[in-house]
């Protein structure tokens, strides 16, 4: 893993331009995590889509392999760079590092890009990742992202990779009843894609795949 020091100024300069850069004072990374930029006003957050939309479209595939081998803040910045602008070319190496779950709160954007890029191939990932870890309560990781995101692609492609994690009595419900605090999966994903499709259409980009949610 590459860590943020003087001796990796590749590492540095990408996380200054893509990982911390402020809007309303706080960083890049901060609205991405949680999604937190949902609850900004729309006055606040539309700024701060296009110029995530516009840096998506920037970024070279280099600095985005170099994000991925660094730390959360970095992974989870360039993983909804690489959501938003649907570099599928990406998605063995989201979905390794996904299952993997080496770190919190990165897997929420390897959950985000998957969706995103929406095929058969993408809802293998989430899957597996759900196959993994929902039989360990004890790991309270990214699961609601990973069934949002399956919920997600389901609704856009009619397919069910969803269904046998939903059903009564199985994985999910024994997962989210061993939880603190259970919660029912929502479809919050969608919001999310349309967000970044809308960032990219109003913003005059034209990522690849953008014409669908």
């Amino acid at each position: 893993m590459r860590f943020p020091h003087s001796s990796d100024p590749e590492l540095l300069d990408a996380i200054d331009r893509y990982v911390k850069p402020a809007t309303q004072g706080v960083g890049r990374y901060l609205r991405l995590l949680h999604g937190n930029f949902v609850r900004d006003d729309e006055s606040e957050r539309t700024p701060f889509l296009r110029s995530l939309a516009a840096d998506a479209q920037e970024i070279t595939d280099e600095e985005l392999e170099i994000l991925l081998e660094s730390e959360w803040r970095s992974r989870l910045t360039a993983s909804w760079l690489i959501g938003f602008d649907r570099r599928e070319h990406f998605r063995d190496i989201l979905g390794g590092l996904l299952l993997a779950s080496q770190l919190c709160f990165a897997g929420q954007g390897y959950c985000f890009a998957l969706a995103r890029f929406g095929t058969d191939e993408d809802a293998q990932h989430l899957a597996a990742y759900l196959d993994r870890y929902l039989p360990q309560p004890d790991c309270q990781y990214d699961q609601h992202w990973a069934i949002s995101g399956l919920l997600h692609i389901d609704g856009r492609t009619g397919s069910e990779h969803a269904t046998r994690f939903l059903a009564p009595g199985g994985l999910w419900h024994q997962w989210n009843a061993a939880q603190y605090r259970p919660s029912p999966p929502t479809r919050f994903m969608d919001e999310l894609s349309a967000f970044a499709t809308d960032s990219a259409v109003s913003g005059g980009f034209s990522s690849v795949g953008q014409e669908g949610a």
